[in-house]
């Protein structure tokens, strides 16, 4: 009997050590140094593991800085806000560009910006060619820091949103270098090209980010797609 409780024990260590080593990383804790993983690459499509690389930007300025670097995107550093009653951000930077298109952000977590830049360098840019024969020239967005709550679920009424960590973008759309422009209020629901393209891309960032919400979630997202690289997992 001693021998099973003595087997359980260690099972049952084995277990918490697994648990907390999947939490060091998903948390982004571990620092790029102590990380079996290499370093995340933004010219490099479909990498292994990059949940785990993409975390461990969170709490490191200088690998953000290596890493959020040309042709792959325009971003710089801006200073931290200090946190108060739930909002504020550290390590957050003014996007330009990603993936080869204009998006203006001022304010947007370093993993966010590169998740961004992964999504539309990898995804977004092909599908476009392939779905509309253009590529994208800029993105358009509906916000990034916002110090508010979650809106639209009242399950989760009074907590803070990712927006207030700067940790979240709203995509509304999309202008093709011919001028086009996809949105998603307009087109997630037609019959045509642009809607599968709008689909094929939402299901497309579900690789770089963890929630990943669009207009079939509830109506709150009619217009756009909510991306963030918080604690929780969905994608809808």
């Amino acid at each position: 009997m001693r021998r099973v409780f003595r087997t359980l024990a260690r099972l049952l260590l084995l277990l918490l050590l697994a648990v907390s080593a999947f939490a060091a990383f998903w948390l982004g804790l571990v620092p790029q140094r102590l990380s079996p993983f290499s370093p995340l690459a933004l010219d490099q499509p479909h990498q292994w593991f990059v949940d785990p690389k993409l975390a461990a930007l969170r709490r490191d300025p200088p690998l953000c800085q290596a890493i959020l670097r040309g042709p792959h995107v325009e971003a710089v550093a801006v200073a931290d806000l200090a946190f108060e009653n739930g909002c504020g951000a550290r390590n957050s930077v003014r996007l330009s560009t990603a993936g080869g298109a204009r998006l203006s952000a001022d304010r947007v977590s370093c993993e966010v910006a590169a998740a961004l830049a992964l999504w539309l360098a990898h995804d977004v840019q092909p599908l476009a060619v392939e779905i509309l024969g253009q590529r994208v020239q800029s993105v358009g967005h509906l916000g990034t820091y916002a110090c508010r709550n979650i809106i639209g679920n009242a399950l989760w009424k009074g907590v803070r949103s990712q927006h207030a960590t700067a940790n979240a973008i709203d995509i509304g759309g999309f202008t093709l270098v011919d001028g086009r422009q996809i949105g998603v209020l307009r087109h997630w629901a037609s019959n045509g090209p642009e809607a599968r393209f709008l689909r094929a891309v939402h299901a497309r960032a579900c690789r770089y980010f963890r929630v990943v919400l669009g207009p079939e979630h509830n109506v709150s997202h009619k217009d756009h797609f909510h991306f963030d690289r918080g604690p929780l997992w969905t994608c809808r």
